[in-house]
């Protein structure tokens, strides 16, 4: 079933753009956390028939309780709202679930469900081989026109509305010829035989009326401590940009990437993966990679691919998070047991600084400014990384939900874009040089021992063991390292 409507406000504000690029697609990275949340809500303020929606983590916080009742409220004007969730990360949302469900314009799937609702764990004792297959895909398609997609879930940490934890995220606003391929790939995941109706799922959980979900939405918008943030996603007129031809989208050849809904069930082809349709997109590099992955489980053969690119001469630069801000400790462990073998070979190794609290701070006031006008910046200060992209060659740019891990490749399904331009290439290219030295520690050999060095200016610290890490933590990464676990993480 296709979604796109060819009427409406958002098709007619978007539509010169179209007519000046057919079969090209716009881009538009949102690098600011709160901006990319203000462009969800103010999209589906505007939304006037469909909304689509689906991904990996919805909590009941402060942004996932906005998100719930601007559905609600989209629905409430007549939009068809279809939202599919993976299933392993819902405990304690089948009241919520349900009470939206409760709404005529809303039909509600999970993905791999657990059977038993509660207790959740009895599911993993017989069914463990299914439901460690998870649907890690984000997608928020508004009439089939607009699209959002990346590596941002719908909680407070993505969007920078967690005192205690910022994610340095990327996600994109698209337009123009991916969104139909997007909508058709929502449409084959809601109609899979993994994706089940809430409805046939029993629970014991009595739904929550949808008056108690607006109320709930009321509180958080008069809540002290984030009010602040309220008034800041209502001043970014996000809607209104578009509207205007404001938004200096990138336009370019996009294709996507994604696995099929039967990946869920162990049972698609190898062809038919996502790790094939990126390698077949993207090509041999030549000259250049610029890699940016939270959790970079490697392998050997990965290594042994890196270790071959490197030899041929192409210059290979790695972001990934410090053992200190990582938010799973384990995955680090499959990252670097393999640290050595890469710093060999002259590959750059960078991992991101974990911000103290007085840091964070000052990024709020950075935040703050920037609400003011001033430009956000790629990789921008956060306590963990869990953004997902490359660029290869100053000439393609891949972003998703796809992390460089076996999880990614083997168990879950995933989704992810990639851009065929130099211009946004190198804007990220650029952004990865400037940026990253300052917030990430350079990892390097000295003597045959890893050594961090941070940069604080002209001030150059080195730390000879894994800086700001707990000393148990540490222990517990090293004897991880040894263990054959790579294929779980």
């Amino acid at each position: 079933m296709s979604n796109r409507s060819d009427n409406g406000q958002i098709a007619e504000s978007i539509g010169p753009l179209l007519a000046q690029h057919p079969d090209e697609t716009g881009v538009l990275p949102l690098t600011d956390s709160q901006e990319a949340f203000a462009a969800r809500i103010q999209l589906a303020g505007q939304a006037e028939f469909t909304l689509d929606l689906q991904y990996y983590i919805w909590r009941n916080d402060r942004t996932g309780a906005l998100m719930f009742e601007a559905i609600h409220k989209a629905a409430d004007r007549g939009v068809k709202v279809r939202l599919l969730l993976d299933d392993i990360n819902t405990a304690g949302l089948d009241a919520v679930l349900t009470g939206l469900q409760a709404h005529p314009n809303i039909e509600i799937r999970l993905f791999n469900p657990l059977r038993m609702r509660w207790p959740r764990f009895i599911n993993y004792l017989y069914d463990l081989r299914r439901i460690n297959r998870r649907m890690h895909n984000k997608a928020f398609i508004v009439d089939g026109q607009m699209l959002i997609s990346g590596g941002r879930n719908i909680s407070d940490e993505y969007f920078g509305a967690n005192d205690d934890l910022l994610f340095a995220d990327l996600d994109a606003l698209m337009i123009g010829d991916v969104v139909g391929r997007v909508s058709q790939m929502f449409d084959n995941f809601w109609n899979c035989d993994s994706a089940v109706p809430l409805g046939e799922l029993m629970t014991i959980a009595k739904p929550k009326p949808l008056s108690a979900l607006s109320e709930r939405a009321s509180v958080v918008e008069s809540d002290p401590g984030a009010q602040e943030y309220v008034e800041a996603i209502e001043k970014l007129s996000f809607f209104q940009k578009v509207k205007e031809h404001e938004l200096d989208f990138v336009w370019a050849r996009v294709d996507m990437v994604c696995d099929p809904p039967s990946k869920g069930l162990g049972k698609a082809k190898p062809h038919q993966l996502i790790g094939h349709q990126l390698q077949q997109a993207i090509g041999e590099p030549s000259s250049h990679i610029n890699l940016v992955s939270p959790y970079f489980v490697p392998t050997r053969a990965g290594v042994d691919q890196l270790v071959k690119f490197a030899r041929q001469g192409i210059t290979i630069a790695i972001l990934t998070n410090s053992l200190a801000a990582t938010d799973v400790a384990v995955v680090h462990a499959g990252y670097a047991k393999w640290r050595k073998r890469l710093l060999r070979a002259g590959i750059q190794l960078f991992e991101l600084q974990r911000l103290s609290p007085l840091a964070r701070r000052q990024e709020r006031k950075e935040r703050r400014k920037r609400m003011k006008g001033k430009k956000g910046r790629f990789g921008s200060s956060a306590s963990s990384l869990h953004a997902k992209t490359f660029e290869v060659d100053h000439e393609r740019v891949f972003f998703g939900s796809f992390n460089f891990d076996p999880r990614s490749v083997q168990l879950n399904t995933e989704l992810g874009f990639v851009i065929h331009s130099d211009k946004l290439a190198r804007m990220i290219a650029r952004e990865f040089s400037k940026t990253v030295p300052h917030y990430a520690y350079k990892v390097d050999l000295i003597d045959n021992k890893i050594v961090w060095e941070e940069r604080l200016g002209r001030e150059v610290t080195r730390y000879r063991h894994e800086p700001v890490a707990s000393w148990w933590r540490r222990v517990a990464t090293r004897i991880l390292e040894r263990l054959p676990i790579d294929w779980l993480l």
